[in-house]
Order: structure tokens, then C-alpha cells, then sequence
């Protein structure tokens, strides 16, 4: 999976809670019009749905953390040096005769570990892997909740 089918899914599951959020907030209303209006069933009801978005609103911030411990590992997996080079074959003795030039061995692929590239630098840096490292919350949130009620 690549940087950008992350952030497109991030994106849309944030676009789902809102929709969510705006649903239950659009029931709320009607249901609130009908307790006014003297329909004894929608008090009822009404405080049902206060139970469904409490309800959602708990799942929704077990995605979240759920989002930042899967963050925070590919954080610390970019942050961790990278493990030591494999033991080089040692060759068998020759006879040489001739000047012959050695190979010369570079330094190992690093794996990341800055957030500027890497193995998981394109993620840390994508709006999913920014979103999570700042904390940032999906939900329906307190304000949705009190506003029913």
C-alpha cells in the first residue's frame, strides 16, 4: 500500500465520521421538533439516540487510537537504526600474482530514520502519518453530543 491510497483512506474515513455526525445530528432535530410538538415517544427516543451517539462516538475514538499506535510504531520503526550489515563471506586464500584492485564496499543501504526519506519517511510525512502525529481526533465529538440534548 502506498503513501497516497493511505491518505485517500484516512480522508475518507474522516468524510464517513462526518456524515455520521451530520446524520444523527439531522435526527436529533427532527426528533427534538416532535418532543416539542408533544410527542411523548420522542423524548424517548430521543434519549436513545443520545445512547447510539455516545455509543459511536466511543468506537470512534478506539479507531483513533488505534490509528495512533499504528502511527507510533511506524514512527519508531523509522526512528530505529538500521540493523548491522550482514558478516561478509570471508574468501579463500589465493595465490595473486598480479596487482589486482579490491572491491570496494560502500556503506549499507540505511533504512530510513529521518523523516525526510526512507523506507517509512514518505509516510510520516503524508497527510495520514501528520494528522496521527499531531493526535488529531475523528468523531462526533462533545459539541455534536451536547447540542442533541
Amino acid at each position: 500500500m502506498d503513501i497516497a491510497t493511505i491518505d485517500q483512506q484516512y480522508n475518507q474515513l474522516q468524510t464517513e465520521f462526518q456524515d455520521v455526525a451530520k446524520t444523527v445530528q439531522d435526527f436529533a432535530t427532527k426528533l427534538q421538533a416532535a418532543a416539542q410538538a408533544g410527542d411523548a415517544n420522542a423524548k424517548e427516543w430521543l434519549l436513545d439516540l443520545k445512547q447510539i451517539a455516545l455509543d459511536i462516538k466511543d468506537e470512534q475514538i478506539q479507531v483513533n487510537s488505534l490509528l495512533q499506535a499504528i502511527h507510533g510504531f511506524a514512527a519508531e520503526a523509522a526512528a530505529a537504526p538500521p540493523p548491522p550489515p550482514a558478516p561478509m563471506p570471508q574468501p579463500q586464500p589465493q595465490v595473486v600474482y598480479e596487482t589486482q584492485p579490491q572491491p570496494v564496499y560502500g556503506q549499507p543501504m540505511g533504512y530510513g530514520g529521518g523523516r525526510g526519506g526512507g523506507m517509512l519517511g514518505g509516510f510520516l510525512n503524508s497527510g495520514f502519518g501528520r494528522a496521527m502525529e499531531m493526535g488529531a481526533g475523528i468523531g462526533l465529538g462533545e459539541d455534536l453530543i451536547n447540542s442533541i440534548f
